[in-house]
């Protein structure tokens, strides 16, 4: 009697084992953001100033994409992008917003309705994280990260704030906790340092269960302040200076006014150095991973939210930022979106592998939707296309976009951008005439061949119009209407 209840038992429980054996196979996910960092700026994309070993030990052991795109070219929208899966031309954050109810940096908050990839990946059984810059929503509003899908959230939720790499304080799930070692313009607690031990530890506490990641750093973005230490002094006298003086008021640690910059006498070194810095601490992150048995089963995936910047001090033209593209951060041309993206994922991906594919962050959500098991549900909206193909080379055909659009509202008048096969669309306004390279021949975008492609400069027109759909915050400006706003300017001041 006892052994058939043995036997019952055993058959009972056999269900719950191989669940709990099928989650536990689940791979971990990790998403490293570098923060204005430009196609060019590492090494396994053509850097040959700035080390960055471990970047290029990832692309080494997985793939490295060439025609990857960020989501705008600029943070927030960027990141919108990312998280929902929707493209700049259907996602809510379309801009910075900079003008907005909370300030200067809060941006414009995600809605409840809005679904992100931490939402997604919580419903497949992940525990999720976000560790670093936020940008889509500060304390107390509807885009907070854990009122988005995230059951853990440190760094900055204000994206002004994230300018600075010394901040005094930063959040941890929804509350503010001072940061001591950076009080009184005392510099010991850097980002970069803080936002790894935190991954690290968020890895640690979760090592039992499949988790997802969303590790976003803030270099080499914005004030170019980096630890007096051995990569420092490694980059200094290496380069041509010009120092960066600090022209106004405010600052991270003063009144939290933020969007002034402290001097740094030697801006090229603090540049190399951050980027440096960067890739120690991814490489620290994947040492942890593979000491604690944890990296053959965790994808990780290392992109930027958009081009280089000329900010703080940073000159993008000395270090070649873009890799020899035409345009940085704010520009729809590619230097302002096109990104560096690799995918390590051991046994899943094979080892130096390079893809053309043209895929943006709209792709991320459905794609790490089949590497967690099951596919994104046709409910959820999305302009993505899952390159989960791709980086395995499983038999199922890689879809491809019939096209990528993007748009950019804080010039003057709004850009747009088409990608479609490697025909490159752009135009400055509404009323302006759109512009056309061949990606193929020109990949620097010198050669504007609209006047010899009349069919492609009509198609691409109406595409602009079909890409987007109204938005009230940031509808379409056109150069009429930037010179009457001018105009009207100007009589006022004459008044």
């Amino acid at each position: 009697m006892n052994d058939w209840r043995k036997i019952i038992l055993i058959l009972l429980l056999l269900p719950l084992c191989v669940f709990t054996k099928a989650q536990s196979s689940k791979p971990n996910i990790i998403y490293i953001l570098a923060d204005d960092l430009g196609y060019g700026d590492v090494g396994c994309y053509g850097q040959t100033i700035i080390r960055t070993p471990n970047i290029d030990a990832m692309a080494a052991a997985g793939m490295k994409f060439k025609q990857h795109y960020a989501g705008a070219p600029v943070c927030a929208p960027s990141r919108a992008v990312l998280m929902t899966g929707r493209d700049a031309g259907h996602a809510r954050v379309r801009g910075n917003y900079e003008s907005g109810p909370n300030g200067f940096g809060a941006g414009l908050e995600l809605k409840p309705e809005e679904i992100t990839i931490a939402e997604v990946l919580k419903q497949r059984g992940y525990t999720t994280g976000v560790v670093g810059k936020w940008g889509l929503g500060v304390e107390g509003t509807t885009g907070e990260p854990n009122k988005q899908g995230f059951d853990y959230s440190y760094g900055f939720l204000n994206q002004g704030h994230a300018h600075y790499q010394f901040p005094d304080y930063l959040f941890r799930n929804g509350k503010r906790i001072e940061i001591e070692g950076n009080k009184n313009g005392v510099r010991k607690s850097y980002t970069n340092n803080l936002f790894t031990d935190e991954a690290i530890q968020f890895a640690r506490n979760n090592q039992t269960k499949p988790f997802f990641l969303y590790l976003s750093y803030t270099t080499p973005h914005a004030e170019l302040l980096v630890p007096d230490d051995s990569i420092f002094n490694s980059y200094k006298g290496k380069f041509a200076e010009k120092s960066y003086k600090k022209n106004h008021q405010g600052g991270a640690n003063g009144n939290g006014s933020f969007g002034s910059y402290s001097a740094q006498e030697f801006p090229n070194a603090a540049y190399a150095a951050s980027i440096t810095h960067l890739d120690m601490c991814i490489g620290k992150l994947i040492a942890y991973l593979k000491a604690n048995n944890l990296f053959e089963n965790t994808l990780i995936i290392f992109s930027s939210d958009n081009g280089p910047a000329k900010e703080g001090g940073a000159d993008p033209a000395y270090f070649n930022s873009s890799g020899g593209l035409r345009g940085k951060k704010r520009d729809v041309y590619e230097g302002g979106i096109r990104v560096p993206m690799i995918a390590v994922w051991p046994k899943q991906i094979e080892n130096k592998t390079v893809s053309d594919l043209k895929s943006g962050f709209q792709d991320v959500m459905i794609t790490l939707a089949d590497v967690s098991g099951k596919p994104l549900e046709k409910t959820i909206v999305t302009e993505g296309i899952s390159f989960y193909p791709t980086l395995t080379g499983k038999k199922r055909a890689q879809v491809k976009h019939a096209y990528l659009y993007w748009e950019f509202h804080e010039n003057r008048t709004s850009d747009q951008a088409i990608l479609m096969g490697n025909w490159k669309a752009i135009r400055h306004a509404p009323d302006s005439a759109v512009e056309i390279y061949n990606l193929k021949s020109d990949s620097a975008e010198q050669n504007n061949v609209a006047a010899q492609n009349k069919s492609i400069v009509l198609k691409m027109a109406q595409l602009m119009k079909k890409a987007r759909t109204h938005h009230e915050l940031w509808p379409l400006k056109t150069n009429a209407e930037a010179v009457l706003k001018k105009k009207m300017k100007k009589e006022a001041n004459e008044e």
